[in-house]
């Protein structure tokens, strides 16, 4: 492809609203256009990107045994209906009338479409089982689309979805999708992390995430160094931490006690009020827990030195989401804000404890009663508690797996395989007989790979200060032959037949053949853009020699024209 042939609008002028390198670099070297809130449009090399990432994804899933299908964009909401979705996505599910009144909706996954595919279509576990997939365009109205590609309303997604007979089988192909993503990310060239997840909005019993590791990622992932542990902070676990009470090595026998607190509320006053230490008490978070048909107060204990993790805290009460409790909502309850602990709390009022601290001896918390805090509790004497694994892991927690240390990473979401069991084929009513002929309904695996985020996530972790540098497999073109002055015939014809031979490698190229432009203007774009090499053509063509510039390190040498190809066959192999 030549320069003067192809549609490639750099600019200098950076998006008012573009914070991230990726954003940035990718709409100032051309390869994407704003269309609207979250919409871009992809221009020529950003397709050849985009169509690159799709092809590595296709060929991996068709290489684990999937069947590639494609939904419709747009989805009947009555199947959301059926699924019970309808009502719990929120307004990022955007809906619409036809002209006729019928509902629609934008599909930002397709559960409920796969579903209603294979549904009276495989009726026998004897074709079982089954993987499909898609990479087509998603749309989810975000309250707040930003970053560019990373979090956009429309974007290019690869969806799968498998259908078993039995859980076993359904483990089975979880593990194949794992494998499988890892070599598509080891393809493209990114250092990546496989963590536990939350499975969110999508539903089911266990979930990973595959997160690109950059600095600018969303995400905060807990890994451990000594081992491959990893996972969101909103799943992370790690190793119970045991605490030596005060009165262990003493002859007091410990009995609950009221004690008068004053004034003292946080845990920082009651520890330094009685002396002890924050890891010795226990904090009562209060939420407002909202549900499709109701909203009420609910309180989570956890470790004074704890915090609570709102994710799992959800989880822990089924809701939709959590909101913090006005101060009315509070009273209304009859709970009594900086005095709330877990023994005696008004009749019917919701409340889960960190599984950390079940059974534990000795520590203070709110006695219900204003001023009034209890000594000496005995956290195994509470009937009918419901314990959660609540808290937030802090960096230097112990790895649950080896005893390693647990810090925080930065990631990019850019994969998310679930295990969905039953949930969408029993809502669906969506069925088939087992071996012994009874009607059971299909066991299902959820698989998404963000697609288009994929084009911004290479950026994010390879770009430095003059703009992008593509890895070999992403890249547009592999080389751009750079004509320092096209104007010269010389220049211009050297430049070609170097052009021509890499292409006859089969190397993909470009070459900058612009007449108007200077040699600084083509090698700013060089450096913008980012194709891996470049092949300067110059001042030092009368002594028959070009050089060869490595976009990552920007390490030149010096090449005799007939090595030029040789050379960079080498360089690309390695």
């Amino acid at each position: 492809m030549k320069f003067s042939k192809m549609f490639i609008p750099t600019t200098k002028e950076t998006p008012n609203d573009a914070t991230l390198p990726s954003h940035q670099f990718l709409v100032r070297a051309g390869f994407i256009a704003q269309t609207g809130a979250g919409i871009y449009d992809f221009m020529p090399l950003g397709k050849i990107v985009l169509d690159k990432i799709r092809a590595i994804v296709k060929e991996e899933m068709d290489e684990a045994g999937a069947n590639e299908v494609q939904f419709g964009f747009v989805t009947p909401l009555s199947l959301w209906q059926e699924s019970g979705r309808a009502t719990t996505m929120g307004p990022e599910l955007l809906r619409f009338k036809d002209r006729k009144n019928a509902d629609f909706v934008l599909s930002p996954t397709n559960e409920e479409a796969v579903v209603n595919m294979v549904k009276n279509r495989i009726t026998s576990y004897k074709d079982l089982p089954i993987n499909l997939y898609q990479i087509y365009t998603k749309f989810r109205d975000e309250a707040r689309p930003r970053f560019g590609l990373m979090r956009g309303r429309e974007f290019l997604m690869k969806d799968a979805y498998s259908f078993h007979a039995t859980q076993e089988d359904l483990v089975r192909e979880f593990e194949l999708m794992e494998a499988t993503y890892k070599r598509v990310y080891e393809r493209l060239g990114l250092e990546f992390r496989v963590v536990e997840a939350d499975s969110g909005a999508i539903g089911g019993s266990g979930s990973k995430e595959f997160h690109v590791l950059a600095n600018s990622g969303e995400d905060t992932i807990v890994v451990c160094d000594s081992c491959d542990y990893g996972a969101n902070i909103e799943a992370a676990k790690r190793k119970k931490r045991h605490f030596t009470p005060w009165f262990e090595n003493t002859e007091i026998d410990v009995k609950q006690e009221r004690v008068e607190t004053v004034g003292f509320k946080t845990i920082e006053e009651v520890s330094n009020f009685l002396s002890v230490s924050q890891a010795q008490t226990i904090k009562a978070v209060i939420k407002t827990a909202v549900y499709e048909e109701e909203k009420k107060v609910v309180v989570f204990f956890v470790r004074g030195d704890d915090e609570l993790e709102e994710t799992k805290a959800c989880n822990s009460v089924d809701a939709l989401e959590l909101l913090d409790s006005s101060e009315d909502e509070i009273t209304q309850a009859g709970l009594c804000a900086g005095y709330v602990g877990p023994f005696n709390l008004p009749a019917g009022i919701t409340f889960v404890i960190d599984e950390e601290i079940k059974g534990e001896h000795g520590l203070v918390c709110g006695a219900n009663e204003e001023n009034y805090h209890l000594t000496g509790t005995d956290l195994s004497s509470l009937k009918d508690a419901t314990y959660f694994d609540l808290v937030a892991v802090q960096e230097g927690d112990k790895c649950n797996c080896c005893g390693g240390e647990l810090r925080y990473t930065k990631g990019i979401e850019a994969g998310h395989i679930f295990q969905l069991g039953s949930k969408y084929s029993e809502a669906m009513e969506a069925n088939f007989l087992d071996a012994n002929g009874k009607s059971q309904p299909f066991i299902m695996g959820c698989y998404g790979i963000g697609v288009s985020r994929l084009v911004a996530a290479v950026i994010e972790q390879n770009h430095d200060e003059k703009g992008c540098i593509w890895t070999k497999t992403t890249a547009p073109f592999l080389v751009d032959v750079i004509v320092s002055n096209a104007k010269k015939d010389d220049e211009l014809n050297a430049g070609l037949e170097i052009y021509e031979g890499l292409k006859k490698a089969g190397i993909s190229t470009i070459i900058d053949d612009r007449t108007k432009e200077r040699f600084g203007f083509k090698m700013g774009d060089f450096e913008l853009i980012g194709f891996p090499y470049a092949v300067v053509v110059g001042k030092k063509l009368t002594e028959g020699f070009v050089e060869i510039v490595e976009r990552k390190t920007l390490e030149k040498q010096e090449v005799a024209l007939d090595k030029v190809v040789e050379t960079l066959q080498t360089l690309i192999a390695q």
